[in-house]
């Protein structure tokens, strides 16, 4: 089997795709009709009760693995790890949880932490 990083698949590059591709699954794939409001999976799995929020936050934890993975400071991915847990409790919040899920897109929080972090250490990729 090749080595992945030789493909390019662990490059900076490569990486700040995938994960500005989960964060837009996550908070932004669908737009609400009639509006120009945009929603995610992160909000649409609250429905289901407990498991959505819980595979949810899993998903948002690819985003902070990938972050540990390029070498972001524990701090920052200390930051990722609280941002993922507080959206985790909002969404566990019956019925009404989703509200308040909407309006903290921690996902989003996350992959601004990164793209600071990857834009201090490697300013060629900067979009």
């Amino acid at each position: 089997m090749p080595d992945p990083a030789v493909n390019g698949y662990r490059t900076p590059a490569s990486i700040r795709k995938r994960l500005d591709r989960m964060e837009y699954l996550l908070e932004r794939a669908v737009r609400i009709p009639g509006t120009d409001k945009r929603l995610g999976l992160d909000v649409i799995l609250d429905i289901i009760p407990f498991g959505g929020t819980v595979i949810a936050a899993a998903m948002g934890t690819y985003i902070a693995w990938e972050a540990r993975n390029l070498g972001v400071s524990k701090w920052t991915v200390t930051r990722m790890a609280g941002n993922i847990g507080f959206d985790m409790l909002l969404g566990a919040i019956p019925v009404i949880g989703i509200v308040p899920d909407y309006f903290f897109r921690s996902n989003t929080r996350n992959l601004r932490l990164i793209r600071k972090w990857l834009d201090k250490h490697h300013p060629h990729l900067a979009a």
